[in-house]
């Protein structure tokens, strides 16, 4: 009985010191450009969706991201990242259109938030449109080659009672008046919250660091998360076109994926996902992911 009694005893101990254990204020943060499905250039290659999609949800899942903003998500893909994310919330698909286009490449990709279930509670949220009217759903501006916007959520971390702000943003990719009309509508929106209110953009900005688009976040308090903890060195394509490390590194061209930092964000690490299964790979873009601690 007193053996017993003890045991029980050491099992609880055990279970309070494991409650008393510190919840990790790190936060796993992934960008991901998944790729417009249905491109008449991907047909009956290995980079067509329904080729890669279980491969693209196994090299998700296997970084453990606590945030994973995407890019270029439309309906099939929406429906099958949900299906087979389930222990996260998504945010940012649902909403007006307001797109003449229905198919094709025209069709507005959609940059989907999905939130750990476990760790997060959405406090607020919202879209805004990258244009002169960015409270209008598909208005365009700036010669911008289709609707762009920027989806955001501000969040309760469960494990320390902090707060956070997350977006996610893809540039527009022909017109550099639209890119740097929209990178300082961005900055512009951001600017209203506390100078250290942390915020974490995921983002292709379809630009390369040294470009006028993003220099306007690095001169307004942002960090270039890749850039800061790589000392500079650039690590070279990530919107590879399913070729990796094979695509010809031409002069002035590079990384245009990022993840930025504002306020009390910090990042611990930031590094380029080039994970790939022969000759198949997740996306037409390498994936990001980042340590970022909230101070």
């Amino acid at each position: 009985m007193r053996k017993t009694l003890l045991f029980i005893l050491s099992i609880a101990l055990i279970g309070v010191a494991e409650a008393k254990k510190p919840l990790t204020p790190i936060h796993r943060v992934m960008s991901a450009n998944i790729r417009i499905t249905g491109l008449e250039a991907d047909k009956n290659t290995p980079n067509e969706w329904d080729n890669r999609k279980e491969y693209m949800i196994d090299v998700i899942r296997s970084y453990k991201p606590d945030v994973i903003m995407m890019q270029e998500v439309i309906y099939d893909s929406y429906e099958y990242c949900k299906k087979e994310l389930k222990e996260y919330i998504a945010f940012g698909f649902e909403g007006p259109e307001m797109d003449p286009y229905t198919e094709g490449y025209h069709l507005i990709g959609k940059n989907v938030i999905f939130l750990s279930r476990a760790r997060y509670q959405i406090v607020s949220a919202g879209c805004y449109w990258l244009s002169e009217e960015p409270i209008m759903a598909g208005s365009i501006s700036w010669e911008t080659n289709r609707a762009r916007h920027a989806n955001w959520v501000r969040v309760l971390d469960k494990n320390t009672g902090k707060q956070l702000r997350l977006i996610d943003i893809h540039l527009d990719h022909k017109s550099k008046l639209a890119k740097v009309e929209q990178a300082k509508l961005i900055v512009r929106e951001a600017a209203q919250y506390q100078a250290d209110f942390p915020q974490i953009i995921c983002a292709d900005f379809n630009s390369r660091k040294y470009e006028e688009q993003v220099k306007l976040f690095t001169s307004n308090g942002w960090t270039d998360c890749y850039d800061a903890l790589h000392d500079g060195v650039e690590f070279g394509h990530t919107a590879h076109a399913f070729e990796g490390v094979n695509r010809p590194q031409r002069p002035g061209k590079g990384r245009i994926d990022y993840i930025l930092t504002k306020g009390k964000a910090k990042a611990l690490s930031c590094n380029v996902i080039t994970d790939h299964k022969g000759s198949m790979y997740p996306s037409d873009h390498y994936f990001m992911i980042a340590e970022i601690i909230v101070e």
